[in-house]
């Protein structure tokens, strides 16, 4: 069911300029008094804030937001060129960017109800009845309407409006620093990949070294057949590692083209190796901190204000609507006489309407609504609590990784060094194969662990940087990001 009350209002030639212009400035001004009702309620956040993080230095806070270009940090150019590069080319960042002129047009249409709507009109008929002279009919004519927005509806819907273009872009940000993060991984992954086919290739010219060796001596009676067969298996397991890394290699040089949005076929990187990277030293800062420097944190409260006004738009929709109209304009039954003064007519109309029954459709509606706030809260909270994580992780695999890069640095020396005296004595007949062939696979799983040690330091390093929002201006304005 549904109840409506209507009342029309005919002015009269005398005096009624004066009303309907008095009625048009009420229409004018509906705008300025609508949306008086709007409330102001907000879910209570319960967020927990630590006081320090558990791993890093409390020492030098404010160095902890990174710099905008935190890349150039690593001290590669070609890295930088691919962040710089992914920056202006990246097509996930594009999609992002026409996110946000969709926000803003969406923000725009929920605006629209809060201004008057004025059509024009212009109609010619000619009538012809049965015995009677065809009639002529002409008219021009202006209507005008607006919807009182005295409960705050129209405005709560474009708050809310401008919340989600608030979180479009925001979401900009978030795809940005999530893209040159990957660009910095991936261009990491392409340097372990050279660094372990450097390592396979050598390790495998080691084994072939031995196994001309042992041939040499099976060829004087000193070797058995079980050595020389040992050996080879040895230089064939060797063979078959560089298959797999080259894969990775070529792989991640793919993946690269693609996030600068290149053509595989036509992208190379000339790469080099992990020890050429400089690691940037980062001070984490307080967790408090955090909260403005995630864009990530940013766009989940800005979801929360945008759910927080479409909760009050349900509610005002409980209310009764205002809907003022106003239409003037010429008739005449002839063009000659039509803008004379005989032929101009107005009218004016108030109506409102009051929800009756529905089938439980505006309590659904506003259930939903706050269904949907109590979503984006805990999402909110999550955020919050998963940044916090991210650092507290970031610092841990960077700390520890470091350390074991050091640590693992003196095995490969000490690994090294055995080989050599092992493959010297060999020469001399002084030590058996075996203990040439054991330390021969312990350098081999040495370097190989040092290898992925610093992989692992340097994607805790990109991901240091990603936890604490790197390469994004909190203090700047959002309005100033333009799409």
């Amino acid at each position: 069911m549904s109840g409506s009350v209507s009342t029309t209002v005919q002015l009269a030639r005398s005096g009624g300029r004066f009303r309907l212009a008095a009625a048009l400035a009420a229409l004018s001004l509906s705008p300025v008094l609508s949306g008086c009702i709007l409330g102001t309620e907000k879910p209570e956040l319960s967020l927990e804030v630590p006081s320090h993080y558990r791993e890093g230095s409390q020492r030098s806070p404010d160095a902890a937001v990174p710099a905008l270009d935190w890349w150039r940090g690593f001290r590669s150019a070609e890295l930088t060129g691919l962040m710089e590069d992914a920056q202006i080319y990246n097509l996930d960042i594009a999609v992002a960017i026409a996110q946000i002129v969709q926000a803003d047009a969406q923000a725009g249409i929920a605006g629209a109800p809060l201004l008057p709507s004025v059509t024009g009109t212009a109609t010619a008929e000619l009538i012809k009845d049965p015995g009677l002279r065809p009639v002529s009919q002409y008219n021009l004519g202006l209507t005008a309407s607006y919807m009182v927005d005295f409960w705050g509806k129209n405005r709560a819907a474009l708050y809310a409006a401008e919340e989600s273009a608030t979180v479009a872009r925001y979401n900009r940000e978030v795809v940005t620093l999530s893209t040159i993060v990957t660009v910095a991984d991936t261009y990491f992954q392409v340097l372990a990949a050279q660094d372990e086919l450097r390592v396979a290739r050598r390790n495998l010219a080691a084994a072939q070294r031995i196994l001309a060796l042992i041939k040499q001596q099976f060829a004087g009676g000193t070797a058995s057949q079980l050595d020389l067969s040992q050996q080879e298996a040895l230089v064939s397991s060797e063979r078959a590692a560089i298959p797999p890394l080259e894969i990775a290699l070529r792989q991640n040089i793919a993946a690269l083209a693609v996030l600068v949005a290149r053509a595989p076929a036509n992208f190379t990187v000339l790469g080099g190796g992990m020890a050429q990277i400089t690691i940037p030293r980062v001070t984490p800062g307080m967790p408090s901190e955090l909260l403005y420097q995630r864009p990530d944190i940013r766009q989940a409260e800005a979801q929360l204000a945008s759910s927080n006004f479409s909760v009050e738009a349900a509610r005002a929709a409980f209310f009764p609507q205002i809907q003022l109209t106003a239409q003037t304009g010429v008739r005449s039954a002839a063009l000659a006489s039509l803008f004379g003064p005989g032929a101009w007519y107005y009218t004016l109309a108030a109506g409102l309407t009051q929800p009756i029954f529905d089938g439980f459709l505006l309590e659904s509606q506003l259930k939903q609504a706050k269904g949907l706030q109590l979503q984006y809260l805990q999402a909110y909270r999550k955020a919050v609590l998963s940044a916090f994580a991210d650092v507290e992780k970031a610092l841990v695999a960077l700390s520890q990784s470091t350390l074991q890069e050091r640590l693992q640095a003196e095995a490969v020396a000490n690994s090294r060094k055995a080989f050599e005296v092992s493959e010297t004595q060999l020469r001399a007949g002084t030590v058996n194969l075996i203990t040439v062939l054991q330390t021969q696979q312990t350098l081999l799983i040495a370097e190989n662990t040092l290898a992925q040690v610093r992989l692992t330091k340097l994607l805790a390093a990109s991901s240091l940087f990603q936890a604490l929002g790197g390469g994004w201006t909190p203090q700047g304005t959002l309005a100033a990001v333009q799409p």
